[in-house]
């Protein structure tokens, strides 16, 4: 079967005259992978603790075993925090904040910039807030 992208998909969805024969014909397409999966999966390739993720991501354990188990879902903010705990990606980054159903980060958007660029560069959560801090942005915690 022929990987479709996004684009492929919204085109068919478009010219497709029933949601019912769109969603059927492509059901195999959609993303049906929770959170807590999609974080598992990324931690699973890392080499830290809970524990640590817990210290580098500014979150208690308690709070980061139940995200991880399914229990809670975290807040935008909290869940970029998560990445950055885990060293993920800008790429990852923005798959979790789709996935999570929550607005990618958005480079024209000057707090959306200052994160970006610390996870480009592989900044430390408290490096990224002290940016944050400087120009006058919300802190991510």
């Amino acid at each position: 079967m022929k990987e479709k992208d996004t684009n492929d998909l919204t085109q068919e969805l478009m010219s497709q005259a029933s949601l019912t024969s769109y969603i059927k014909e492509n059901s195999p397409y959609f993303s049906d992978l929770s959170i807590a999966e999609l974080l598992n999966a990324l931690y699973e390739h890392k080499s830290l603790s809970k524990a640590a993720l817990a210290r580098k991501a500014g979150m208690s354990e308690v709070y980061l075993h139940q995200v991880f188990s399914g229990r809670r879902n975290p807040s935008r903010d909290r869940l970029i925090c998560l990445c950055v705990g885990l060293s993920a990606s800008l790429e990852e980054t923005q798959r979790l904040l789709k996935q999570a159903g929550y607005a990618q980060l958005y480079t024209k958007n000057k707090r959306d910039a200052i994160i970006s660029y610390g996870i480009l560069h592989q900044n430390e959560l408290a490096e990224i807030n002290d940016n944050l801090f400087a120009q006058n942005e919300k802190t991510l915690f």
